[in-house]
């Protein structure tokens, strides 16, 4: 069968029409939805070591409470466009928000760990419809040469809420119970559903047929991969077989997806979407962006929790200037520079702020502070509506509105997956550097080191002596951990600098003074 042209797909039938003017009520709604969805991605994060104890889990079963939702949140994701067709896009989303409701408040109930893996799995296949739909809701919403708008309201959702996620999930585990960060849901669902149920116009269903072999392809090959980044770290990586298996079935899976669908016109996906310059480069980009933005927020938390010693709050309390920041910049970014400015130069700088905070992270050292650890989330805060606006607006310039549903549930999976290799690699290779460093300093922290009794001499101790033997090791210990943080912060900012030549393949619309 050939295939059919990028253009014109075999799926592509218009799922509602435009809206004609912006209602405010409308757009609040959508970000609502957004923030719904992304701010459990982040804010059960602070409040896993009380579920541990209340459940007497052990550090394998606890990762299951995260790694069931993010799953099925993924492989359901790309599934957008054909469930916007086949059952409306006002139904699906007002049913998503309803059924992420409902599993949110049962899993505040949850009786046990089983219970709560069980209802996180449910909050994932409801809450992976919310983003791409908001998104595709929003472009309707706005005038193309206003998308800038749109793309930084949803942003605010997106990206902002993520980065509050963990000072919000602090507060109420802290003052209240890590039950209450799932109840917080529910006064937001509550507003979002009356406001989508008023605003949000009815679309006709359509009779579609189900691409059983690509869905049961697409399913295998995305929990898989999924699979191997959320558990690669707890089971030694491909040491395990079960790491090994997944692996196996993400490649094979993924590779008769991908072959099997670009030359069957009704596969469950439209994959010719790639066949889009701007969305494919931008789909990379964007992946490539989380890698290096949450590989970072993932272990900062760690860092100053784990090794400066700072309280939970504290740590809370660090997000909220890099959220602000990040705020600021969708709103300027999205409401005058995308309008002025070649978008591909503003998501250059965005890349180049990203990764000036993350080397800023990677300067520091056992003695930093409070501002010396915001500032440089502040840094990439204002690099985060840089990237994030231009680069959507470029992906989507292009992409029909028939389209929207289906580009932006791909577009979502792409940002999520990146997100997770992040946040897999950073943490496999944290351990890895903080082996190796150790074993380096420890070389130098012995008894035929003068440098070694020179730092011990002022304390009364010797390296020979039990006590500073001790003493030693455990210094050792902090600062390899230091030096591995470092590491690994600057590799990030690496990560950032190295997507700056793939703007280049992109082409940028005229800009305008609108």
């Amino acid at each position: 069968m050939s295939k059919p042209p990028a253009s014109t797909p075999a799926s592509a039938a218009p799922v509602a029409s435009p809206v004609d003017k912006v209602h405010p009520a409308l757009v609040i709604a959508v970000v609502m939805s957004a923030i719904l969805e992304v701010l459990d991605s982040t804010i059960v994060n602070v409040a896993l070591p009380h579920i541990q104890s209340a459940f007497g889990a052990t550090n394998d079963q606890i990762t299951w409470i995260l790694t069931s939702y993010i799953v099925s949140a993924v492989v359901v994701m790309p599934l957008t466009g054909y469930m916007a067709r086949r059952i409306g896009r006002r139904r699906l989303i007002l049913t998503s928000v309803i059924g992420f409701t409902v599993f949110s408040m049962l899993s505040g109930m949850a009786w046990s760990l089983s219970s709560m893996t069980a209802f996180r799995l449910g909050q994932g296949v409801f809450g992976a419809f919310l983003i791409p739909l908001s998104q595709s809701i929003l472009f309707d919403a706005f005038p193309r040469e206003k998308r800038g708008q749109a793309m930084a309201m949803f942003g605010l959702g997106v990206v902002v809420a993520p980065v509050l996620g963990p000072t919000i999930g602090a507060l109420l585990t802290e003052y209240f119970s890590w039950r209450m960060v799932f109840f917080v849901n529910l006064p937001i669902a509550a507003l979002t559903l009356l406001l989508l149920a008023g605003e949000l116009p009815a679309d006709k269903p359509e009779k579609v047929r189900t691409d059983w072999g690509g869905l049961i392809l697409l399913a295998l090959a995305i929990s898989a991969l999924q699979f191997m980044l959320d558990q690669g770290q707890m089971r030694d990586w491909f040491s395990s077989h079960m790491i090994q298996t997944a692996l196996v079935v993400a490649l094979v899976a993924g590779s008769f997806f991908f072959v099997r669908g670009w030359f069957k016109g009704d596969n469950i996906i439209d994959l010719h979407l790639f066949a889009d310059g701007n969305y494919t480069w931008a789909s990379l980009i964007i992946a490539g962006f989380a890698v290096s933005l949450f590989g970072a927020i993932a272990i900062l938390p760690l860092f100053v929790q784990g090794l400066l010693g700072y309280p939970v709050l504290f740590a809370g309390y660090l997000f909220i200037p890099r959220g602000l920041a990040a705020g600021f910049s969708m709103v300027i970014t999205g409401a005058v520079l995308v309008h002025r400015f070649d978008r591909r130069y503003l998501a250059a700088a965005g890349l180049v702020l990203t990764a000036a905070g993350n080397f800023m992270l990677g300067v520091l050292n056992l003695d930093a502070g409070f501002w010396q650890l915001a500032w440089p989330g502040v840094v990439s805060g204002f690099g985060m509506g840089l990237v994030f606006v231009p680069l959507s607006t470029l992906a989507f310039e292009n992409i029909s509105h028939a389209r929207q549903n289906e580009a932006s549930g791909l577009y979502g999976v792409t940002r999520q997956l990146g997100s997770s290799i992040g946040i897999a690699v950073v943490g496999a290779e944290l351990v890895r550097r903080m082996a190796t460093d150790t074993a380096l300093l420890g070389v130098k922290a012995s008894v035929f080191n003068p440098a070694a009794w020179s730092y011990l001499a002022p304390l009364g101790l010797t390296p020979q002596s039990t006590q500073g033997v001790a003493f030693l090791t455990i210094e050792v210990q902090r600062q390899a951990a230091m030096m591995a943080y470092s590491e690994m912060f600057n590799w990030l900012g690496w990560v950032a600098v190295l997507l700056l030549p793939l703007l280049m393949f992109m082409k940028a619309p005229p800009t305008s003074t609108a």
